[in-house]
């Protein structure tokens, strides 16, 4: 019997989830055993910075509500807003949450949970093992040559106007506000990305790199990451290839165990999306403020892909590469179609490779360097996405990121995408990364899975399309005939 497709389990478990969501709402009661569990209950006060138990007051209001049954939080939030205040409603929320609700829902998120536990246990090992790898397999500048230095220019250009093209989309639109969350209030590890541009420079260089690869701090991570990579192509050959293979063979692991995790996507993504729809299931009106969050949002990152695509891009090509952009787009044609079909950058380079060497005519020197590297490092379209997707999610929390978190976003972003294409749903991974930088929680990735393969197969397909523009631009820069 021929095995189902990862996308297409993925597709099954997503509508499973909703159909398991819906029917596993968690209910709300207030009972006599519940109230005197809050009775003993100690709560941080932000004013007296010390815990406390809970008002006198507040439990006397708590027992009017006695005996009656609530089918969602949003509706047993309202009535205690009514009941205790507005105030003490928002200051003893988890409490009381805690002690009255009944979440059947936890049979099937608790492997939500799961999924996400293992996708943090591997983000760091993975991140570092592939970006040092990333760089020690571009080589060193003496190596790489006017060839190489044309091409990372090129890459790390189109990356920053491809972000800067989706954080203006999703900064006019916010397709995340009004989005219903399973959770609220404040989000651990924020702070660190506040402050001056100063502030997040010194942040990104590590006092104690053990610490900040214990503690997560991915941008202290990449930058170390990029400098070990580096240097590792400085040092004598027989330490280089010792280097080089260990840090091959430990990426190589750290796909393997990869691998493993992504098989279990299908159960992770019907736990997740369980959890969301079943905390808004009990309310219509939150129904359909998330599909209506999750529409705006898919339109965001097809907007922004849509701009970067056909504007963006053919502009570049054809003034500084001085080629027909859309010329090239037609011989492009084919491969393109496989990148949307298969969502693969990698299942596309030979047929990528054979038409823009043979029908855009350009040499196979520039298109055996430009292509595999781009393949590598160049994902334009992902990064653009990571970045929608990081700003949706704070903006579904609430969380309003200043200039310098989005700079953050960009940062990890552009540095991140090195060495990612060769990780497994490489887009899953990085918006944890991204996530994980920011202090957003990886909570939120139940939102956007829903809508993540249509979006995953047009983020392929740029990033396939930059990559020939790319070729074309380096071959027109070294002063080959093309035929477009």
């Amino acid at each position: 019997m021929k095995k189902i497709a990862l996308h297409w389990q993925i597709l099954i478990a997503l509508v499973l989830g909703v159909v398991v969501g819906i029917q596993l709402t968690p209910t709300y009661e207030v009972t006599k055993d519940a109230v005197g569990k809050l009775q003993a209950v100690k709560v941080f006060d932000k004013t007296t910075k010390k815990k406390q138990h809970i008002e006198a007051s507040v439990i006397e209001n708590l027992k009017k509500l006695e005996g009656k049954d609530f089918h969602n939080d949003h509706v047993f939030e309202t009535e205690l807003k009514k009941t205790i205040g507005e105030e003490n409603a928002s200051k003893y929320r988890k409490a009381i949450l805690k002690e009255t609700a009944f979440r059947p829902v936890t049979y099937v998120s608790w492997m939500g949970d799961i999924f996400l536990r293992a996708l943090k246990m591997v983000i760091v090992p993975l991140i570092l093992s592939s970006i040092i790898t990333g760089i020690t397999n571009i080589g060193s500048g003496e190596s790489l040559g006017r060839l190489g230095g044309k091409t990372l220019l090129y890459y790390l250009s189109t990356s920053i106007l491809a972000i800067t093209t989706g954080l203006f989309f999703v900064n006019i639109l916010r397709p995340g506000i009004g989005a219903p969350t399973s959770s609220s209030g404040a989000v651990e590890g924020l702070d660190e990305a506040r402050g001056s541009f100063g502030d997040t420079l010194m942040n990104m260089i590590p006092t104690n790199v053990f610490e900040s690869l214990s503690t997560g701090k991915m941008l202290s991570i990449i930058f170390f990451a990029i400098m070990f990579g580096y240097f590792i192509t400085q040092v004598q050959d027989r330490y280089k290839d010792l280097l080089n293979d260990f840090f091959n063979a430990v990426f190589e692991v750290m796909m393997k165990i990869t691998m493993f995790i992504i098989k279990f996507t299908p159960l992770g993504v019907l736990g997740l999306v369980a959890n969301t729809i079943a905390e808004q299931a009990g309310d219509s009106q939150a129904l359909g403020q998330m599909a209506g969050s999750l529409g705006v949002y898919m339109l965001t990152v097809i907007l922004a892909l849509g701009v970067h695509f056909f504007v963006t891009l053919p502009l570049i090509v054809k003034f500084i590469g001085k080629a027909n952009p859309f010329a090239h787009l037609r011989n492009m044609t084919n491969p393109l179609l496989t990148a949307f079909s298969t969502s693969s950058s990698s299942a596309t380079l030979p047929l990528s490779m054979e038409t823009v060497e043979h029908k855009s005519g350009v040499s196979n020197k520039v298109t055996s360097f430009t292509l595999p590297l781009g393949a590598t490092i160049n994902m334009d379209g992902t990064a653009l996405y990571e970045c929608v997707a990081a700003m949706f999610i704070a903006q579904a929390y609430g969380i309003e990121l200043s200039i310098m978190q989005q700079i953050v976003v960009v940062m990890t972003a552009l540095l991140a995408s090195i060495g990612a294409a060769g990780i497994p749903m490489a887009g899953l991974v990085m918006i944890s990364v991204i996530l994980s930088a920011v202090g957003l929680p990886l909570e939120g990735l139940g939102m956007i899975l829903a809508v993540d393969r249509i979006l995953d197969m047009l983020r392929t397909t740029t990033n396939v399309w930059s990559d020939s523009c790319g070729a074309v631009i380096i071959a027109k820069s070294e002063k080959e005939e093309l035929k477009v």
